[in-house]
């Protein structure tokens, strides 16, 4: 990610009600949640804010939609998060951190399914 990349994103997630529904599909995990039921968990906002919230947040790449029958699910596009994550960590400790390299590995592996736990 570039730094370009990364003001699109944090201008994206920069906005209470973005950064809810992000953190909200980030826990949901990769089967995401329609826009209805995201309006719902944020307390009945309507449809055509949450539709324009979204849109942004598709735009600047880190949440994707999906059609399945007459809704379209929306998830977060966990690489993305990963590497906004690794943007800002990458030069921790001037490059020589060893912890932080291992969370960067960790989070690129990171696909939003459920995973066998690592031991």
């Amino acid at each position: 990610m570039d730094e370009n990349q990364a003001l699109t994103a944090f201008a994206a997630i920069s906005n209470q009600t973005r950064l809810r529904i992000v953190r909200m599909l980030v826990i949901i995990g990769a089967g995401g949640r329609s826009a209805g039921a995201i309006a719902e968990a944020l307390g009945g906002a309507p449809a055509s804010r949450i539709s324009f919230h979204l849109n942004q947040l598709e735009e600047s790449g880190l949440v994707e939609s999906r059609r399945e029958g007459r809704s379209i699910i929306y998830s977060a596009i966990f690489p993305a998060l990963s590497d906004l994550v690794a943007f800002l960590m990458r030069d921790c400790c001037e490059g020589h951190c060893a912890v932080c390299d291992k969370a960067i590995a960790l989070f690129a592996k990171c696909t939003g399914r459920p995973t066998d736990p690592v031991d």
